[in-house]
């Protein structure tokens, strides 16, 4: 009888410890997040990049933008895009699901963040927290060696700030 009672708390003593752990998760993808992305945030479902109404899905790195048949889901921008710079252009940070569904109320409310260049990106700040973020971006080089400052192929690397406002 003694030791059924002993098994019998030790298999209970082992599940609440099991339901405590459970509880203290937390949820962060900072290692998930471009360096070009808006540094402050522990974890980011999608960005909405106002200068050209497309968005960034972090967990898969794919960018959604309108194309002719409707919704393109690709690792790159399309070549009208070859010049943006994905550090400097404004990021709206959107943890919902598929919030390119709400496109038309995205681009109303965040068109006054179309041209501002008043954040920081992970690549740029100082802080311990983003060093496994630091690493996502590729830098291109330019015509004499140097790095590149302007987006290439959906990677990212030029200079930015991001500090969006968007929560959903």
């Amino acid at each position: 009888m003694k030791k059924l009672f002993l098994l019998l708390l030790l298999v209970v003593s082992g599940s609440l410890t099991f339901k405590a752990q459970a509880q203290v998760s937390v949820n962060i993808n900072l290692g998930a997040q471009p360096a070009w992305g808006p540094a402050g945030y522990d974890y980011v479902d999608y960005y909405y990049l106002p200068d050209i109404e497309s968005y960034y899905y972090v967990p898969k790195k794919q960018f959604i933008y309108m194309g002719a048949g409707g919704w393109v889901f690709t690792t790159s921008l399309p070549p009208r895009y070859s010049g943006y710079d994905l550090y400097n252009g404004y990021k709206v940070v959107i943890n919902s699901r598929q919030p390119y569904r709400y496109f038309e109320t995205h681009k109303v409310k965040y068109a006054k963040f179309k041209g501002n260049h008043g954040q920081s990106a992970i690549g740029k700040s100082k802080g311990q927290k983003y060093s496994p973020a630091k690493g996502n971006a590729k830098v291109y080089k330019g015509d004499k060696g140097k790095p590149s400052l302007h987006f290439n192929k959906g990677n990212g690397n030029g200079k930015g700030h991001g500090n969006g406002k968007g929560k959903h």
